[in-house]
């Protein structure tokens, strides 16, 4: 089941998954994010995290910062994939502002086929400090027009 909904979700971040994060969200779905302490919980919260993270996370496109394990182009891709029974874990690899960015989302879904747990971890701490002042200016301005 793991395998469709990696799947999908390489879908949705290709603007191709008809009925969006709210097709592949479980009601009770719970986010953890890597600089918010406390889960968070329910569909509409993770989906304006992910969203949020969307806006983020495609890095600087079309720039190239010298560096080992610098993304081509800037922008953000996967580089692994790890599947076991209901759980992916899905390394990435960004620049955002010049910086590199490197973390793993972790998705585990149910029988239906939902995400019911999504994680993110990120290092090194320059790129933490700099998701987490962009993070919070995308879901201020989110709300503010939402």
């Amino acid at each position: 089941m793991i395998e469709q909904v990696v799947e999908r979700w390489h879908a949705y971040l290709r603007g191709r998954l008809p009925g969006g994060l709210d097709e592949l969200l479980d009601d009770e779905v719970v986010f953890y994010s890597p600089i918010v302490y406390t889960p968070q919980k329910g569909k509409a919260i993770t989906a304006s995290y992910l969203q949020a993270a969307s806006q983020t996370f495609p890095g600087d496109q079309g720039t190239s910062p010298p560096g080992e394990g610098t993304p081509p182009n800037g922008g953000f891709h996967y580089t692994k994939t790890v599947l076991a029974e209901d759980t992916a874990v899905l390394e990435f690899e960004t620049t955002i502002e010049g910086k590199y960015v490197n973390g793993v989302d972790i998705i585990r879904c149910n029988e239906e086929g939902r995400i019911v747990e999504f994680r993110v971890m990120i290092r090194p701490l320059q790129a933490v400090n700099l998701v987490h002042r962009q993070m919070a200016a995308r879901l201020e301005q989110m709300k503010a027009t939402g």
